[in-house]
């Protein structure tokens, strides 16, 4: 007797850390890893990276990769894919295994505007924790509360009109102009274009009131309210 199964493939969206390299060997990178991981090392823990090479003039051979993936374990990171790499650093890349990735910022080109501009997907219900939403292309908009444990995801930007407890990823797609806005504060963590803040990170001023966040000179900044910027 002969018994055939079938194996279903799907996808999935993952929230990836990246990490800018500009010198592989650089020891300041041992210790801002360091500082990045002890606020939130539950997070952090066995977390899978993206190395992004924009600025990097070393990661040519297969042995500088070999480097930085011994360093990222020390911090239990998991090096998985590098992005913004040379066609040298990327053919180095694959040498160890590590994945290519590519954005809307890649090669410095920005994404045009589409001539129509999809409709923001509009939420009502509570987004409980484990959930998962993502809108490809457009805005998010959740008129409900998002609990601890739940995540948004959206290529442009995310508007919260209540509490704000889980995770919120706007820019997904590489939109450095995305913004985030909560009624209510109280994010794990908040992303803009691979760019990210975990709670432990943020002043409690913030926390439990109406902002907005946004990415000014390639750091995320939390602004009050709704119409500062």
């Amino acid at each position: 007797m002969t018994v055939t199964t079938a194996s279903k493939v799907q996808g999935g969206i993952f929230t990836l850390m990246v990490v800018r390299i500009a010198d592989p060997y650089d020891p300041a990178l041992d210790r801002e890893l360091a500082e990045h991981v002890a606020l939130s090392p539950g997070f952090f823990a066995d977390a899978p990276v993206v190395l992004d090479l924009r600025d990097c003039l070393g990661c040519t051979s297969a042995e500088d990769f070999t480097a930085l993936r011994q360093l990222l374990r020390r911090h239990r990171l998991v090096p998985v894919g590098v992005q913004n790499a040379s066609a040298l650093q990327l053919r180095a890349a694959k040498a160890v295994d590590l994945a290519a990735f590519s954005g809307a910022q890649a090669n410095g080109a920005r994404r045009a505007a589409p001539e129509v501009a999809p409709r923001p997907r509009l939420v009502t219900q509570p987004v409980r924790s484990g959930t998962q939403i993502y809108v490809r292309g457009g805005d998010l908009v959740v008129v409900a509360p998002v609990s601890a444990g739940a995540e948004l995801i959206a290529d442009g930007h995310i508007h919260v009109y209540g509490a704000l407890r889980g995770r919120a990823i706007a820019g997904a797609a590489g939109d450095r102009d995305a913004r985030i806005f909560a009624h209510r504060f109280e994010a794990e963590l908040v992303s803009i274009a691979g760019r990210y803040l975990v709670s432990e990170a943020i002043a409690p001023e913030h926390l439990g009131a109406a902002a907005q966040v946004a990415l000014i000179e390639d750091r995320l900044a939390i602004l009050p309210g709704w119409s500062k910027g």
